[in-house]
């Protein structure tokens, strides 16, 4: 067999769909003048066209082979060492805004950045768009603010400088310094003090409306100051409840960008939950049922955030659907369509929630009875402390609940 001449080869590379129709069309003319068979004429088309559909997924492996080494071509090595020890991620595009290489800390911040690409795939920012145009145009470096809303809320610092190799190459290095944990600081003690103080309020005022009372009318009423000694004490106690959750709320959403490292038992987490249980579920006068799969299951997570999770969806079912008689807790491996997560649903069997609430009652201090709410004693904090922990381990969270039937709470992770 005589191989194709090179010249040939680029050519049929370029334009594989008009060499597959020239072929089809000599096969019919031949099938014409009766030097091919009509049987045999078929099949050669056919062998044509999957000649032609070869030809054509080799053209697009080979444009993309081009794409990524036009992409790479002038890049100095050096710039490419200095970038690899920076523990900041750092990203070099050319003058049309194309990531031409991205150093380790880029990609394990940005996994999907890939080179040959346009930066608008990886980072959207108006700010950093006209940084990297002010750079280019003036040949000097630029600063930035950077704000990655989803799928937590980061914030860089972009340091933008152009650097040009040679008269017909021009780059952009673009830095990114993460101060979510500055931004998130700051945005705690504001709201620290905001909700503190609002939350605060009515049961300071109580305590000192009971302090005031003791210490006049009631002074010398042994029955009165018992009584006025036991609120004051279910008040304070109130308030210590609500300072601890405000600050494990803040302690949270400090660390929400950052993702958990360690290898988590789901099924020892479960029942470690279900033994610290026990007191309440007995007082209560509760069954607790809990459901584990007999294989381990394991994620990668924060031992101690996903105990307070389960913790607090339980403690929620025990005082608020505790007239149902039981609790249950389960764990369900592989639970979505796509096997990528494990589920953990607490469910209870009360008098459920009405179905307005249900969408709002992640939001802080939100209380849809708030009557029955205060008599059970909640801060308002629980679930929104649920929230953001499941957000940190980047998994969904759904309420579902009927007058009459119960609340049933799941929570998915990744495997």
């Amino acid at each position: 067999m005589k191989t194709r001449p090179a010249a040939v080869r680029p050519i049929v590379m370029a334009s594989p769909f008009l060499v597959g129709a020239a072929a089809i069309l000599l096969v019919m003319a031949l099938a014409a003048f009766g030097r091919v068979a009509p049987l045999d004429s078929g099949v050669v088309i056919l062998a044509i066209v999957a000649i032609t559909a070869i030809a054509t997924r080799a053209s697009r492996q080979s444009d993309a082979a081009d794409k990524a080494s036009d992409a790479l071509a002038g890049i100095d090595t050096a710039v490419e060492q200095f970038s690899d020890i920076l523990t900041e991620p750092c990203l070099i595009i050319n003058e049309r805004a194309v990531l031409i290489y991205r150093n380790p800390a880029a990609l394990k911040r940005f996994p999907r950045a890939k080179t040959g690409d346009p930066l608008a795939f990886t980072l959207r920012d108006p700010d950093l768009v006209e940084a990297i145009d002010k750079a280019i145009e003036t040949g000097t470096a630029q600063g930035t603010e950077l704000h990655i809303p989803v799928p937590n809320e980061t914030w860089y610092r972009a340091s933008v400088v152009p650097y040009r190799p040679g008269e017909d190459r021009s780059f952009v290095a673009i830095t990114l310094y993460d101060f979510t944990e500055q931004k998130r600081t700051d945005r705690m003690r504001g709201d620290f003090i905001a909700n503190a103080s609002h939350e605060l309020r009515t049961p300071l005022t109580s305590l000192m409306g009971f302090i005031d009372t003791l210490q006049g009318p009631a002074a010398k009423d042994e029955a009165a100051r018992s009584r006025f000694l036991g609120i004051m004490r279910s008040q304070s106690e109130r308030m210590s409840s609500l300072i601890d959750d405000l600050l494990s709320l803040s302690r949270i959403e400090l660390r929400q960008h950052v993702k958990p490292t360690t290898e988590v038992n789901l099924n020892l987490l479960l029942r470690e939950v279900a033994e610290t249980l026990e007191p309440k579920i007995e007082a209560a006068e509760l069954v607790l049922d809990l459901k584990l799969p007999e294989e381990p299951v394991t994620i990668i997570g924060d031992r101690q955030e996903l105990f307070e999770v389960v913790e607090n969806l339980a403690d929620n079912a025990i005082k608020y659907g505790g007239d149902g008689g039981r609790v249950e807790i389960a764990l369900i491996a592989s639970a979505s369509r796509s096997g990528d997560h494990h589920a953990i649903t607490v469910t209870d069997f009360g008098a459920g929630i009405a179905e307005e609430h249900v969408p709002r009652l992640t939001e802080r201090f939100y209380r849809g009875d708030a009557e029955a709410n205060r008599k059970k004693k909640g801060t308002g904090l629980g679930l929104a402390i649920v929230k953001h922990i499941v957000a940190r381990h980047h998994g969904l969270l759904s309420i579902r609940s009927k007058l009459g039937e119960g609340t049933r709470v799941e929570i998915l992770l990744p495997r």
